[in-house]
């Protein structure tokens, strides 16, 4: 800056040197004197910014800690209520002791039921008084075994879905405890069940606020799984995103690590009675934001300073520095990634036109970088719909080896109805980046798929496509019948003598929808037929989306009542049923 500045004064001072000796030193001693004053202070003011940021989210952690245990002991004191009066209580069940269970559960809304178990699983009473799934496997759920292996403690679980009854699927935690009751008029060992919402203490923590970036998450102290995070799906797919096994070294403390380059503190409080760790994360570029506030304040104050010095000096020295300096301080916004900068064109000829130069530039810059953008997430979006359409390509490289054989052999007629097939297969493979088409066009999908494949194999194989006309307008997942299409070519007619045949209809029964692909392949056995869903039946041929990837596509989309499932038996052939609800256009 100084070298610039000198060459500009002495440009315009030339004639007057005694001006530029005085302003020059003038300038230098000034900009000295406040390079040190600035530079003391900034560290001052830094050390007792960041001296703050650290008290003021450990301030945060500890109030969070306290709301936490008022919480949990407010849960814990109405589990006892609960207890007691279940202890109390004599020829379980009875029409009183589930009124007085509904009287404390009407005392919290947060409390989603309450219950009370055998030890061999057996469900006594409760409320809601609903009706419990099957194979809820309950003898194996760990706040069960928790209960029976530590009677007369009170047990938290981590936070899950409760599938024991068929209500709605609800996130709660789990407070379980063994008891002795009276059943029968004898005393039986017993589980004592209270589920809460867990989204109560998810509404807790999501008003917690460490700055833009800052979070806060929860583990337990004894393998350190996450008991809660904003991230929710961190609680499924692993804990390598959190440094937790630096956080079990402590009970109450703090350090730092590094994430994906960002420096960040992480503050450790424990939770009385139940053993969770909260763990308070906080970025240090935000914590440390008056530094750049005190940076911005100093520089705006020397340049003041320097504006004020020069315009003492002489005016034709301000006249000529000052638009200099917009010029540096818009390029600084830019370099710092503001580059809606614009400068407003003064000064000399050669200030001027440098100031257009670079407000060309920026603009161009501007545009450069939308451009880019938009490519990028144009890019992204092409990415995204191939890997969703999950097309093989085997199939399109066999199916173009076959059209240039079907032109060497001059049959010109197979060649244009294989690539208008193939062309209609790909439009709606991909359907404008769509995962819900209509019946008709997932029907018309397969059929193109056919003709290719008949085209290719000859008279290897027939195929019959049977649709009632009402579901054609009806919504399905598109992609679902190729996977059972090609597996039934590849794995069941393909090693067949006579010729093959491929049944496909679609019809609505009991109000669903239900598909269903017949082959009279060769079949598999048992084994595989029990092993097919799971994943664990694997062939370099077949489809590259899946069997079983339809299968969680439909449960996922749909629910767990509909999905694939196959039917075969060895040399007898092999039947797909896939069952879907029915789902309305305009829907």
């Amino acid at each position: 800056m100084f070298e610039a500045l000198y060459t500009v004064l002495l440009d315009t001072m030339r004639v007057k040197s005694i001006q530029f000796t005085i302003t020059m030193s003038f300038i230098l001693i000034t900009v000295i004197v406040m390079l040190i004053v600035s530079l003391v202070l900034y560290n001052k003011f830094s050390r007792t910014a960041e001296e703050s940021a650290f008290l003021n989210t450990q301030q945060v952690i500890e109030q969070v800690q306290f709301n936490l245990e008022h919480y949990i002991k407010g849960m814990a004191d109405n589990f006892e209520v609960v207890d007691a009066k279940i202890a109390k209580s004599y020829g379980i069940p009875s029409d009183k002791l589930l009124e007085q269970l509904e009287t404390i559960a009407s005392t919290r809304e947060d409390i989603v039921s309450i219950h009370l178990f055998t030890a061999d699983g057996g469900l006594v009473t409760g409320i809601p008084t609903t009706e419990m799934r099957k194979n809820t496997r309950l003898l194996e759920q760990s706040w069960f075994k928790s209960a029976l292996d530590n009677p007369n403690h009170l047990t938290f679980s981590l936070p899950h879905i409760q599938n024991l009854f068929k209500d709605p699927y609800k996130w709660v935690v789990s407070m379980s405890k063994g008891v002795s009751i009276q059943k029968d008029g004898k005393w039986v060992e017993a589980v004592l069940l209270v589920d809460v919402n867990f989204k109560t203490l998810d509404d807790v923590f999501r008003t917690v606020s460490l700055g833009k970036k800052g979070y806060v998450y929860i583990i337990d102290d004894s393998a350190g799984n996450i008991v809660y995070h904003p991230q929710q799906q961190l609680i499924y797919i692993g804990l390598k995103y959190e440094n937790v096994e630096q956080a079990l070294k402590f009970s109450y403390g703090k350090y730092m690590d590094v994430s994906d380059g960002e420096s960040r503190l992480n503050v450790v409080r424990t939770v009385n009675n139940i053993g969770w760790k909260i763990i308070g994360v906080s970025y240090m570029d935000e914590m440390v934001t008056t530094r750049k506030e005190i940076s911005t304040f100093m520089i705006w104050l020397l340049v003041i300073v320097l504006v004020f010095i020069l315009l003492i000096s002489s005016f034709m020295s301000a006249r000529i520095s000052q638009p200099i300096k917009r010029l540096k301080k818009s390029m600084e916004m830019v370099e710092k990634g503001h580059f809606d900068t614009y400068i407003h064109v003064r000064g000399a000829d050669e200030v001027e036109q440098l100031s257009r130069r670079f407000n060309l530039m920026v603009s161009r810059v501007r545009e450069l970088m939308d451009q880019s953008i938009h490519e990028q997430e144009t890019k992204r979006k092409n990415e995204l719909e191939v890997l969703q359409s999950q097309i093989n390509p085997h199939f399109l490289y066999n199916t173009l080896n076959s059209v240039v054989r079907m032109v060497g052999n001059g049959k010109n007629e197979d060649v244009v109805k294989t690539i208008t097939s193939l062309s209609k297969f790909f439009r709606i493979s991909l359907s404008k980046g769509k995962n819900i088409i209509t019946i008709g066009e997932e029907i018309e999908h397969i059929r193109n798929y056919l003709i290719i494949q008949k085209m290719r194999y000859k008279d290897k194989f027939d195929y019959d496509i049977q649709v009632d006309e009402e579901v054609l307008t009806y919504k399905t997942l598109k992609l679902i019948l190729q996977p059972f299409v090609e597996n039934a070519l590849y794995h069941g007619i393909e090693y067949m003598v006579d010729v093959g045949l491929i049944h496909i209809s679609v019809g609505k029964v009991d109000e669903k929808i239900l598909f269903e692909i017949r082959d009279n392949g060769v079949g598999m056995s048992e084994e595989t037929l029990k092993n097919i869903l799971t994943g664990h039946v694997k062939s370099e041929k077949g489809s590259g989306v899946g069997l079983r990837n339809v299968h969680e596509r439909i449960q996922l989309y749909f629910g767990s009542e509909y999905g694939v499932k196959v039917e075969s038996e060895l040399e007898e052939g092999t039947t797909v049923k896939v069952w879907i609800p029915v789902v309305m256009e305009d829907e």
